[in-house]
């Protein structure tokens, strides 16, 4: 299967093609990189400007790779988006649990969700089962029990936000088959396993937004979103110093820096009159760039603060993105984060073949995620942007309903889920959809049962 990511930045496109092999290996066939135009913030300002950078990404991309893609994951930024908790609790006739009954119980956790209409589900993230009296539950698969219950984190973002994205899309002659929240892209690429089961917050600081996302048991637990990044750096340092935006950057990548380490000056133009230059003491350049840096990190900490979980981070605090790459920040942060243990990540484990050099850059970190995400390395269990259960081994086959129960007991299992008697005339719930898989080898008589269902809701 080949899958080609698209990371939809403020600043840069991103798009990356790779393939998996039978051996399980994911290789990097090609990768394309464009400036971003028509989006700012994380929001698409204007949709055709915004194609045409995705479309230059993604034609250099199969120009390297000279192949087809499968699927197409593309990221969203994390403004506009809100998280929920819900909770759902199914019967389980049959006593033992399947991948049906937890796909059962994450639909009613959807369905009892208190979701503002203007908002659309990107992802709903189980951090929580319990079967019967048995809390905290990690995998309930193949358990017994005749009660299943699971609370969830629900990561939305606003319908119209997400309509400009997908239109700016499909303008650029892409079908979209997933949707990945940013900052969960970026924590697929940087964390490991430990760091996930020990509580973590991760924190992607990109080109003008920072992206915040909270791990805990394995499980997304909060999201947010700061309006700063590294493009609040360069703009600082232009006003500061009275000398273009492109001087300030080139300024920023060559002597940024957190630490005074030096009294040099510097030549720089001057802005309105690029024909004339004066001097700039690096020191001023460090107090800039530290100032705005101090702020960022104090509204990240504000933010972790507030989520409720700062006390449950054991492994303290990633940070990943490309104002990462500032020397000195890991001090910085660890000071104000109260000495919590802070580390610098970048997208380079996974055993990845292929992987560029540049693409190992922590700017990079969103790109890879969605690579990933697509060869399945995503949360143990998440209904995706399409409503679909996805899951860790998703070579597993539910079993078939004949072998839990007789068709009835299963009708009266589901209707019982959602309160509606089986007979009478009931208005159909909007929020609810059973997900069925139409194989040709189904028997007949399971899709008379399916009749009967769809007839029943």
């Amino acid at each position: 299967m080949i899958v080609l990511g698209v990371d939809i930045g403020s600043t840069k496109i991103c798009a990356i093609i790779a393939q998996k092999n039978e051996t399980g290996t994911i290789k990097i066939l090609g990768a394309g990189v464009a400036k971003s135009q028509g989006i700012k913030k994380g929001n698409i300002t204007n949709i055709e400007l915004a194609s045409r950078s995705i479309k230059h990404a993604i034609n250099d991309a199969k120009r390297v790779a000279g192949t087809h893609f499968d699927q197409v994951i593309v990221s969203v930024s994390g403004a506009f988006t809100k998280g929920f908790d819900s909770q759902g609790v199914v019967n389980v006739p049959s006593k033992e649990i399947g991948i049906k009954e937890i796909n059962r119980v994450m639909q009613m956790a959807d369905h009892n969700a208190n979701i503002p209409a203007e908002y659309e589900k990107l992802h709903i993230l189980p951090y929580n089962f319990k079967v019967d009296d048995h809390i905290n539950i990690e995998d309930p698969l193949g358990m017994n029990g005749s009660r299943l219950e699971v609370q969830v984190h629900i990561i939305t973002v606003l319908k119209s936000s997400l309509n400009n994205l997908k239109k700016a899309v499909k303008s650029a002659s892409l079908e979209i088959s997933n949707i990945v929240l940013s900052g969960y892209a970026s924590s697929i690429a940087v964390l490991n396993e430990d760091e996930k089961e020990l509580g973590v917050a991760v924190v992607d600081m990109g080109g003008a937004t920072t992206d915040i996302v909270i791990h805990l048991g394995n499980s997304i637990r909060y999201n947010d979103f700061i309006g700063v990044g590294s493009a609040n750096v360069t703009n600082d340092l232009s006003m500061a110093l009275h000398t273009p935006v492109s001087a300030a950057e080139k300024v920023k990548i060559e002597h940024g820096s957190l630490r005074l380490n030096s009294n040099e000056t510097i030549e720089l133009p001057a802005i309105g009159d690029e024909g004339t230059s004066h001097e700039v003491s690096l020191e001023i350049v460090t107090n800039v760039i530290y100032a705005r840096i101090e702020e960022t990190l104090l509204l990240i900490a504000k933010s972790i603060k507030e989520s409720g979980f700062r006390d449950q981070l054991a492994a303290g605090v990633v940070l990943t993105g490309g104002l990462t790459k500032l020397d000195g920040i890991r001090e910085l942060a660890s000071a104000i984060f109260n000495n919590t243990p802070v580390r610098l990540a970048k997208p380079t484990g996974h055993n990845i073949e292929g992987m560029f050099d540049t693409l190992k850059g922590p700017e990079y970190a969103t790109a890879i995620g969605l690579i990933l995400y697509g060869f399945g390395h995503f949360t143990p269990y998440e209904m995706d942007s399409n409503k679909k259960l996805r899951y860790k081994d998703e070579s597993i086959e539910p079993s078939p309903i004949q072998n839990i129960l007789d068709e009835e007991k299963e009708e009266e299992a589901i209707a019982d889920d959602f309160g509606i008697e089986k007979s009478g005339t009931h208005e159909k719930e909007d929020n609810f959809t059973l997900l069925v898989d139409d194989e040709p080898g189904l028997k007949e008589s399971l899709r008379r049962f399916w009749n009967r269902i769809t007839q029943l809701f």
